[in-house]
């Protein structure tokens, strides 16, 4: 017979409750997807839209126009002080001349003194002495000199001295020369990194990020365009009603003089009441004559290319281009958009007219010639040409009217 067997009870490691196996496939999932995964996984980076890029391309076209303005700055300062050290230069040749000939002049003075009894060593000492006036003191010469002798002795006192001082100077403006020369030289690299990098953005996009881009400035450009007719439509109304108003005024002084006149008495007494309007030129009118050249001039330079640092006559930037066209009209501006803004007198925009200067950004790093009608003629930016365009193409910081 055979032995009696108990059963063995069910081994936990044969069978898993449904919770424990459970847990076991989501642990096997979890390992399969880190193995899965790489191990520095990250979000990857979004592609910036093309408003986006649109403004990072013009941020950088204004940081470059920034630049460019203060290379203006820096240039034109650079001209004034090397004209002046040359100035001093040729200021020194001349001294050194006019102390040559006063040396020259104390030479026969002290050979004639060696002739009549002088030592050599005293003839010597006093042609290689600092101050001829000390070596006659100490020497006790001064006593025995005559008048014509004292001047040849103050001549070349009062040349030493100018001509030292006159050397002290331009060593001085040498040195301030080469310090602008330098930050001229870090300006002009400023202007070309700004660029470099706004180019190097372009180049990567595609062809259909291009069409895109220019899309965007099509829109930007009809936007523009539009407010520059609404503020083109209210300078109209504005004229007109101050035409009207000129109209009322002069009808009205026309019936009151017509009124105080006593009928046939007065027949020829009031013809010269209003001849004075037009037959007398004023400012007005001399500054409207000269804001129709400086426009002819600007819009004669249209299809020209920007250049940052030109002011013609091939090419220009911004201000070289404003620059230009108020000289043919007669009116000197400074160089740069920073001093410009601060020559004449500041208008509204509504009150904006031909010829008036119109500045852009906070840092007033461009600048048009308003043409009217809410346009101007301005040289944007590199790559572009001498164009017009609206004025509300770009954030307007002011109006100045140069003269």
């Amino acid at each position: 017979m055979a032995p009696h067997r108990k059963s063995r009870p069910p081994s936990s490691m044969g069978i898993r409750t449904p919770a424990i196996a459970t847990a076991a496939l989501t642990s096997v999932a979890l390992l399969s997807q880190t193995a899965d995964a790489s191990p520095a996984a990250e979000p990857a980076p979004s592609t910036p839209s093309m408003e986006e890029v649109q403004k990072k391309v013009d941020d950088l076209y204004q940081q470059a126009g920034t630049a460019t303005e203060k290379y203006n700055a820096t240039k034109e300062k650079t001209t004034k002080q090397r004209k002046r050290v040359d100035t001093l230069l040729d200021d020194v040749a001349k001294r050194t001349e006019k102390l040559n000939s006063a040396r020259e002049s104390l030479g026969s003075f002290a050979t004639s003194q060696y002739r009549t009894g002088a030592s050599a060593p005293d003839t010597a000492h006093l042609l290689l002495a600092d101050d001829p006036q000390d070596y006659f003191d100490q020497t006790q010469l001064m006593s025995r000199l005559t008048a014509r002798q004292q001047q040849a002795v103050d001549d070349y006192a009062t040349q030493q001295a100018a001509a030292s001082k006159k050397r002290q100077e331009a060593s001085e403006g040498l040195e301030t020369l080469t310090t602008t020369q330098s930050t001229l030289k870090a300006s002009k690299a400023d202007v070309q990194r700004k660029l470099g990098t706004a180019r190097e953005l372009l180049s990567r996009l595609t062809a259909e990020d291009k069409a895109r881009l220019a899309a965007i400035e099509r829109e930007r450009q009809q936007e523009a365009r539009r407010k520059a007719d609404e503020l083109a439509r209210q300078q109209a109304a504005d004229a007109e009603r101050r035409r009207q108003e000129a109209a009322a005024r002069a009808q009205q002084a026309q019936q009151d003089t017509g009124a105080t006149t006593s009928t046939g008495t007065g027949a020829g007494t009031g013809t010269g009441t209003g001849t004075g309007t037009g037959s007398v030129p004023g400012s007005d009118s001399a500054a409207t004559a000269k804001a129709a050249k400086a426009l002819a001039f600007a819009r004669a330079q249209t299809g020209k290319p920007y250049v940052w640092g030109a002011s013609g006559p091939g090419s220009y930037d911004c201000s070289g281009l404003t620059q230009a066209a108020w000289k043919a009209a007669g009116v000197t501006l400074p160089r740069t958009t920073w001093d410009q803004v601060e020559t004449g007198t500041t208008v509204s925009v509504d009150h904006a007219q031909p010829g008036d200067l119109v500045f852009f950004y906070d840092d007033i790093s461009h600048v048009g010639i308003y043409i009217g009608d809410g346009m101007m003629i301005h040289a944007p930016k590199p790559g572009a040409y001498v164009r017009e365009e609206s004025i509300y193409y770009m954030p307007i910081h002011s109006v100045v009217r140069p003269a």
